[in-house]
């Protein structure tokens, strides 16, 4: 008897295979998933980035995917792109806001005058910073020619940011990527009904000096940057300049770094991401140190929610800024320097307020963590060094957090048990999972072991590039079958790690979400979708 059954199941379909009659497509592995819909594609890019590419795309194919993808919506409906940039870049989704600067050049590239018009709205609300500008203007210089229209919404920076803001950026920010901006300025001509923002135009555009005598802001706060900038400027008077103008880092004469009386007149009103970056600097010259005061200061600073939500901070730069300065080593430079136990403490703890508050769902979870080959590849948020493998860890931590019911294992080609509690270290958890052998990729292999064991779970959390190859069965069927099995219709959440095109999870299943990996607001909208208010 020839047994078709064998060749053709629609209840277990070898992953090399597609689901007979879906619309699986093939991944960049050789296995067979679901295509991300374009707009899933979008928020994956503008989150994620493509920085660092994939264990199977470079990052030139990775970002030319997306880049078309992003081209195709605005083709489509160029402002709902630009509002979805705009929402997610002021959210603080994101790590890195070049992804949403460069989807912003490509709405006046490629967008009809309606989205062109929201772009421009939308340039300085996306565009919050002096490098945010010149990282925007090489991007958008690359795609298009400066017609009235670009010219009108650069101008528009300039004309609408508070004028003492104006001064501070236009100081701390001076030049980036081959822009200053006498460069922007002199393309985008400015003209404001303020006649103190023209003279500061024509001061940035070096057609005027600074008034003599003008004691104001912004006048007072420019004159004492070109004070500052005197290399023989007795410490002391730097120190006061520094104190009585919030003077930033980026002012003062990089010799004057080695200084730490400057740099403590610096950290004394230091912004929370200035602070962050520079740990390994100020530990270096001696201000952070143990048991001295500055560190203490430090500390309470990356202890405080509040200041944490309004500087934007990241998840992944407090990640990043963790692994570095525990390391004690850069990642680009030569400088080393010894980690003040405290501040590891501190930003470990960091890490968790960078969250949302998240409340416990009270379901029973199996947090799922790919640990196969393909997640030691690739870059998150473009963090050298950061790989999916550590975030989905990093991940796993706040789940575990908060879940009294929460069991985390890991997965390749097979299941296995991860030594990792929420009473564990951050930095810890991420050097553990370093050491941890590669292998294939089965996705299937939660919801098969959870049946094997017939281990009760309300919601199954996968954690993964979405790259399965290597399974007997599909992960969407083993979940079908776990249900059917069990008796228990359990959800299942992907968290995609990486920001390629596909996902495990059965889009026509109201039982799957597809989340982005690594944003502020993930525990929520994963607690959300498992208690049914999703």
């Amino acid at each position: 008897m020839l047994k078709l059954n064998k060749l053709f199941n629609l209840k277990k379909t070898p992953q090399r295979e597609p689901i007979p009659a879906s619309a699986q497509v093939m991944n960049d592995a050789g296995g067979y998933a679901w295509a991300l819909d374009a707009w899933g594609r979008l928020d994956r890019f503008l989150v994620l980035g493509t920085e660092g590419g994939t264990y199977y795309a470079t990052e030139r194919a990775l970002t030319v995917e997306q880049a078309t993808n992003v081209v195709a919506l605005l083709q489509a409906d160029g402002p709902r792109v630009v509002e979805r940039v705009r929402e997610i870049s002021e959210a603080g989704r994101a790590y890195k806001n070049d992804p949403a600067l460069f989807a912003l050049a490509l709405a006046f590239a490629v967008g009809n005058e309606a989205t062109r018009a929201a772009a421009s709205a939308a340039l300085p609300q996306v565009a919050r910073t002096g490098t945010h500008l010149f990282t925007f203007l090489e991007y958008v210089d690359s795609m298009r020619g400066w017609g009235r229209g670009l010219r009108r919404a650069v101008a528009g920076w300039y004309t609408a940011m508070p004028l003492e803001s104006l001064a501070y950026q236009v100081t701390k920010y001076a030049q980036r990527n081959g822009w200053s901006h006498r460069d922007a300025m002199r393309l985008a001509h400015p003209k404001a009904v303020e006649a103190e923002r023209n003279a500061l135009f024509a001061y940035l555009a070096g057609k005027a000096t600074l008034p003599v005598g003008a004691a104001t802001a912004p006048w007072a706060y420019l004159h004492a940057v070109e004070r500052a900038a005197d290399p023989a400027l007795p410490a002391g008077e730097l120190c006061e300049l520094i104190r009585a103008h919030r003077l930033p880092r980026e002012v003062i004469p990089t010799g004057r770094l080695q200084e730490a009386a400057v740099w403590e007149a610096l950290l004394a009103e230091m912004p929370m991401t200035a602070t962050i970056r520079n740990l390994a600097a100020l530990t270096r010259v001696g201000v952070i140190a143990p048991m001295s005061e500055w560190t203490q200061t430090v500390c309470a600073r990356l202890g405080n929610r509040e200041w944490l939500r309004k500087a934007r901070i990241h998840p992944v730069g407090v990640l990043a800024a963790l692994k570095t300065y525990a390391s004690g080593r850069g990642v680009r430079g030569q400088h080393t320097w010894a980690p003040v136990q405290p501040v590891v403490d501190a930003l470990d703890r960091a890490f968790y307020l960078t969250f949302d508050n998240v409340e416990p769902t009270g379901k029973r979870l199996l947090l799922a963590v790919d640990v196969s080959g393909s997640m030691s590849c690739g870059e998150i948020g473009g963090v050298p060094g950061l790989t999916p493998r550590d975030a989905v860890a990093a991940l796993s931590l706040i789940t575990a957090a908060v879940e009294p019911n929460c069991h985390i294992c890991g997965f390749s080609t097979t299941f296995m048990p991860l030594r990792i509690s929420p009473r564990q270290r951050l930095d810890d958890v991420v050097r553990y999972m370093d050491g941890l052998p590669f292998g294939g990729t089965d996705c299937a292999q939660p919801m098969v072991w959870a049946l094997k064991g017939r281990m009760p779970v309300d919601a199954f959390v996968v954690l993964t590039d979405s790259e399965t190859w290597a399974g007997n069965v599909h992960p969407a069927q083993a979940l079908e079958e776990y249900r059917r099995t069990m008796g228990i219709p359990a959800k299942l959440i992907v968290l995609g790690m990486t920001s390629n095109g596909f996902t495990i999870g059965n889009p026509n299943d109201r039982g799957t979400l597809n989340v982005v990996g690594f944003s502020p607001d993930v525990p929520n909208v994963m607690n959300d979708f498992i208690r049914g208010t999703h």
